[in-house]
């Protein structure tokens, strides 16, 4: 088996996984704090998908420092198929929130301030920016994960 960076288990997956958490979380609050954010069905999306993401990140994170600070994790095909199959529902399921988000976003900003004041609307932007970072990361080690899959496999055979 080989050592795949990113990939469950090593340091820079617990980074991985950790800056996922908080992005996730910033986005939550972000768009929590505003008043009327249930008004559009696209801000509902994203705050569903963001609490599905958070407790799913923070479980890995937990897997992730066990298994650093233990120096043991042992690598099972299917555990990581399971984790590779939710990293990428999750990761579009994330990238259509904040996509939804950011263009609602974008038409209330035009629309003018009537719709959307300035505040509000920072704060929506700045919780579509914190789902695409966190997409981002989700990403990331989803094909880090992925591309760890084959060489399980391959020992298990």
């Amino acid at each position: 088996m080989e050592k795949v960076p990113g990939a469950m288990g090593t340091s820079a997956s617990l980074a991985l996984r950790l800056g996922q958490a908080i992005f996730s979380t910033a986005s939550l609050l972000f768009m929590c704090l505003g008043i009327d954010f249930y008004s559009y069905t696209a801000f509902c999306y994203l705050v569903t998908i963001m609490g599905l993401v958070i407790p799913w990140s923070i479980t890995l994170v937990l897997v992730d420092v066990y298994s650093v600070f233990v120096k043991f994790l042992p690598h099972q095909p299917r555990i990581l198929s399971a984790i590779v199959i939710g990293d990428w529902a999750l990761s579009f399921l994330s990238l259509a929130a904040a996509s939804s988000t950011a263009s609602v976003t974008d038409i209330l900003h035009d629309a003018g301030s009537s719709y959307c004041p300035v505040t509000l609307c920072s704060r929506y932007q700045l919780s579509a920016a914190m789902a695409f970072l966190s997409w981002f990361l989700s990403f990331a080690s989803s094909l880090f994960n992925l591309w760890l899959l084959p060489s399980l496999l391959n020992v298990e055979m």
